[in-house]
C-alpha cells in the first residue's frame, strides 16, 4: 500500500551541497578571489539589532512564561533585541512581531491569550509540539494573519467560529490533532477568498464536505485525509493541485475532476468505499504525478485504451476488485519520465503479465501480488534496471525465474512466494548483491542452495520453505551476516546441522522443520544471536498474532521522483527444528536463551533429561513432544509467566507432578508419558492410581506379582510402540503447534 507524500505547508528549505573533488592541488590555490571577497564582506557586515516594541515584548514574554520548555528552546527570549529571539521575526523599523515559528521545540501547555495581543502578527507556526487545549478563540482577533500552522499537537474540540474573521488567511494547517473534530464549519469555504492551502488531515472531523469548499476558487491544496468524513464523492469546481481525501468513509463513483485537468498533480482517494469502475477521463488529468485509489471497492475491467501520461510517477490501484487482464500499456514512458511505482496487488487481474511492463524503464517498485495471474515472468524483466522491489507473490505463475533478472542490480526485495514456479536457484543470482529480501516459498524449486549465493551478503530475510530443495547446508549461508529470518522448512534438506547454525548476530526466526536433517543439535554460541540472548521485558504480543510471520514491504515516492524502500517484519523470536531425524541430547545452552519466545523440537529422536528453564523468561511456546526425553519434569516451567503453549507429550518422562505447580493450564501437555503421575484435585494420579511416596511412583504397583508384572510390561510395550509408529507415520496425527509462513 502506497502512502502518498503531500507537499509541506511551510516554505521549502533548500540545502546547497558543494562537491569538492580530491586533487593534489595545494590548498591555498583553491581560494578564489571572489570567495575571499565574500568572506571579507561577511566579516565587515555588523549584526542587525532591532528593539522589539514594548507591548509586543511584554505579550510575547508572558506567552512564553506559561509554557513548559524542557530543552530551554526559548532561553534566548531576553533583552530587547528581537533578532536574537528564537523563532521570532520583527519588523526592521517598528520592532513589531510579524512571525512566530516554534516548530519542533517540544513545548507543551496551553496557549496564553497574550499571544493574541500581537496585532501585526502574520504567521503563527507551533507545529510538532505538545500543546493541549482548545484552538484559541482569540486568534480571530489577529486580522493580519496569513498563515496558521498548529499541526501535530494535541489540540481538541472544533474550529472556532471566530476564525471566519481571518479574511487574509492563505494557509490553515491543523493536521495531526486526533482529538480535533466535529463537523466542518459551513463557512470554511467562503471566509477567506485568499485561502490556498487547507490541511485538516489526521483529525476526527465528521459529516460531509461543506458545499462552499467545492467552489472556493483560491483553493489549491486540500488535505482532509484520515478523518471520519462521509457522503458521496463529488467533483470540485476549482483547479486543485493536491487533493487528499484518503482514509475516510466516502462512497459513490469516481468523478472526473474536470476543473483540475491541467493542474491536479496528486490525487489520493485511498481507503474509502468508492464503487464502480475506473473512468477513462481520469487518464486525461494531464499534470497528474501521484494517483492512489487503493483500498476501495472499484471493480470491472480497466479500459484497454486508458493510458496515463508519462508525468505519472505513482499508480496505486491495490486492494480493489479489478478483474480481467492488465492493460498491455498502462502509462506512457520516455527516457527520463515514467512510472516509478506500480501497485496493482490484491485484485483479481488474470492472464499474463504484459510484456510492455518491461518498457517502463523508470520503474523502481512493481507490486502485482494476490491476483490470478498466470504464465511466466516476462523474460525481459531485467530491462528494468532501476527496480528495487518486485512482488509477484500469491498468483499462479509458472516457469522459472528469468536469468535476466540479474540485470535488476538495484533490487532490494524479490518476493515470489505462493506460485507454481520451478527450476533451480541460479548460481548467477549472486549478482544481486544488495538484495535484502528473498522469498521463493511455496513453489516447486528443486536442487541445492548454490555456493555462489554467498555473494548476496546483504540478505536479511530468506524464505525457501515449502519447495523441493535438497542437499546439505553449505557455508554460503554464513556470509549473510545481517540475517534476521531464515526458513528452509518443508523441503528435502539432509545431512548434519552445521556448527555455525546459531552464530548470526541479528537472527530472530530460524525454521528448519519438516526436512531430513540428522545428527546432533549444535550447541548454542552465546556470542551469537543477541536477540536470542536478550530479554525484552516491554513487549507483550498476543501469541496467536505473533505465531504468523508477517512481512510488509512499502515504498514511498517523494516529489523528487525518488523511491524510499522500507519493510516491517513481525514474528516471534524462535527456533523450529521439528520433524527431522535429529538425535542425541538437547544442548543445555539452548535452554539459557533469555530472548527466545518459542522453541519447537518435536518429532525427532532426542533423548536425555530436561534441564531447568528458569532463564527462558521470554518463552511463550515450547514443544518437545514425540521424542524420547526422560527424567522428571522441571518444576520451574510453570513459573514462566509468558508461557502459553506447552507440549511435552509422548516422551518418557517419569515421576510425580504435584497440582500446585500449575500445569493444569496446559491440558494434554503430558499425554503419552506412561511413567508420569499428574496429581488431580482428588489427590490421585490422573490415571486413577493413588499417589505414593514422591519419587517412587508406580514401583509398588509393579511388584504385585510376576504375572501382573509381565502382563504390564508386555501390554505397555505393545501399546506404546504401536502408538509411536502410528503417530510418526500418520501426517494427521502430527498436530504441530508452531509453523510459520511469510
Amino acid at each position: 500500500m502506497l502512502q502518498t507524500l503531500l507537499p509541506p505547508p511551510q516554505n521549502c528549505t533548500f540545502t546547497l551541497t558543494l562537491m569538492v573533488m580530491a586533487h593534489t592541488t595545494p590548498l591555498h590555490r583553491l581560494w578564489h578571489p571572489f570567495t575571499l571577497l565574500c568572506v571579507i564582506l561577511l566579516r565587515a557586515t555588523p549584526s542587525l539589532s532591532i528593539d522589539a516594541h514594548p507591548q509586543d515584548k511584554a505579550s510575547l514574554f508572558l506567552f512564553g512564561s506559561r509554557l513548559q520548555d524542557p530543552y530551554q528552546s526559548l532561553s534566548s527570549w531576553a533583552g530587547s533585541n528581537c533578532t536574537l529571539w528564537s523563532g521570532i521575526t520583527c519588523d526592521n523599523t517598528t520592532g513589531r512581531v510579524l512571525s512566530i515559528n516554534l516548530t519542533s521545540m517540544n513545548l507543551s501547555g496551553q496557549i496564553h491569550p497574550s499571544l493574541c495581543q500581537l496585532p501585526y502578527l502574520s504567521k503563527v507556526g507551533l507545529s510538532r509540539n505538545n500543546f493541549t487545549s482548545l484552538l484559541p478563540e482569540c486568534f480571530g482577533n489577529l486580522l493580519n494573519l496569513r498563515v496558521i500552522d498548529l499541526s501535530y499537537n494535541r489540540f481538541h474540540g472544533g474550529i472556532p467560529d471566530s476564525f471566519m474573521r481571518l479574511r487574509h488567511l492563505t494557509e490553515l494547517v491543523l493536521s495531526g490533532n486526533p482529538a480535533l473534530g466535529g463537523p466542518l464549519p459551513p463557512w470554511i469555504g467562503n471566509f477567506s477568498t485568499n485561502l490556498e492551502r487547507l490541511h485538516l488531515g489526521v483529525c476526527s472531523f465528521s459529516g460531509g464536505i461543506p458545499e462552499s469548499l467545492l467552489y472556493l476558487k483560491s483553493l489549491k491544496y486540500l488535505d482532509l485525509g484520515n478523518n471520519l468524513l462521509s457522503g458521496n464523492l463529488v467533483g470540485f469546481h476549482q483547479p486543485l493541485v493536491v487533493l487528499n481525501l484518503a482514509s475516510n468513509q466516502f462512497a459513490g463513483t469516481l468523478p472526473c475532476f474536470s476543473a483540475s485537468v491541467q493542474s491536479l498533480t496528486v490525487l489520493n482517494l485511498s481507503n474509502n468505499s468508492i464503487v464502480g469502475g475506473l473512468p477513462a477521463c481520469i487518464a486525461s488529468l494531464q499534470a497528474l504525478t501521484h494517483l492512489n485509489l487503493s483500498g476501495n471497492h472499484l471493480k470491472y475491467r480497466i479500459y484497454p485504451r486508458l493510458v496515463f501520461s508519462e508525468k505519472l510517477f505513482v499508480l496505486d490501484l491495490s486492494y480493489n476488485d479489478f478483474s480481467g487482464p492488465i492493460p498491455s500499456k498502462i502509462a506512457e514512458t520516455t527516457e527520463k519520465l515514467g512510472l516509478v511505482l506500480l501497485d496493482l496487488s490484491h485484485n483479481q487481474f488474470s492472464g499474463e503479465i504484459p510484456v510492455k511492463i518491461t518498457e517502463l524503464k523508470s520503474l523502481q517498485a512493481l507490486f502485482l501480488s494476490h491476483n490470478l495471474l498466470s504464465g511466466e515472468i516476462p523474460a525481459r524483466i531485467g530491462n528494468l534496471t532501476y527496480l528495487q522491489v518486485i512482488d509477484l507473490s500469491h498468483n499462479s505463475l509458472s516457469g522459472t525465474i528469468p536469468f535476466s533478472i540479474v540485470g535488476c542490480f538495484q533490487l532490494y526485495a524479490l518476493i515470489l512466494n505462493n506460485n507454481n514456479l520451478s527450476g533451480v536457484i541460479q548460481p548467477e543470482f549472486d549478482a544481486l548483491d544488495i538484495l535484502r529480501i528473498l522469498d521463493i516459498s511455496n513453489n516447486r524449486f528443486s536442487g541445492a542452495i548454490p555456493l555462489t549465493l554467498a555473494g548476496c551478503k546483504s540478505l536479511e530475510i530468506v524464505d525457501f520453505s515449502s519447495n523441493e530443495l535438497s542437499g546439505s547446508l553449505n557455508d554460503a549461508i554464513t556470509k549473510w551476516s545481517n540475517l534476521r529470518y531464515l526458513s528452509l522448512a518443508q523441503n528435502k534438506f539432509s545431512g548434519n546441522l552445521p556448527s555455525w547454525l546459531f552464530t548470526f548476530d541479528a537472527i530472530e526466526t530460524m525454521d528448519f522443520s519438516h526436512n531430513k536433517f540428522s545428527g546432533f543439535i549444535p550447541d548454542i554460541n552465546f556470542k551469537g544471536s543477541l536477540i536470542f540472548n536478550t530479554r525484552n521485558v516491554t513487549v507483550k504480543e498476543p501469541l496467536v498474532a505473533a505465531r504468523t510471520v508477517q512481512l510488509r514491504v512499502s515504498a514511498v515516492v517523494s516529489d523528487s521522483n525518488q523511491l524510499s524502500f522500507t519493510y516491517h517484519l513481525s514474528s516471534m523470536v524462535g527456533i523450529d527444528l521439528s520433524s527431522n531425524l535429529l538425535h542425541g541430547e538437547i544442548p543445555r545452552g539452548l535452554f539459557g536463551l533469555a530472548g527466545l519466545e518459542y522453541l519447537n523440537l518435536s518429532c525427532n529422536f532426542l533423548y536425555g533429561q530436561l534441564p531447568g528453564l528458569q532463564k527462558m523468561q521470554s518463552l511463550k511456546a515450547l514443544d518437545l513432544s514425540h521424542n524420547s526425553l526422560s527424567g522428571h519434569i522441571p518444576g520451574n516451567i510453570s513459573s514462566l509467566q509468558d508461557l502459553s503453549i506447552l507440549n511435552l507429550s509422548y516422551n518418557c518422562f517419569s515421576g510425580y507432578v504435584p497440582q500446585m505447580q500449575g500445569y493444569g493450564r496446559f491440558p494434554g501437555a503430558f499425554a503419552g508419558n506412561p511413567d508420569l503421575c499428574m496429581e488431580s484435585s482428588s489427590g490421585v494420579c490422573d490415571d486413577g492410581r493413588t499417589r505414593t511416596v514422591q519419587g517412587s511412583s508406580f514401583r509398588e504397583d509393579r511388584m504385585e506379582g510376576p504375572i501382573s508384572l509381565g502382563i504390564f510390561f508386555i501390554s505397555a510395550f505393545v501399546s506404546f510402540d504401536f502408538g509411536v509408529v502410528v503417530l510418526f507415520c500418520s501426517a494427521r496425527a502430527r498436530n504441530y503447534i508452531l509453523q510459520t509462513k511469510v
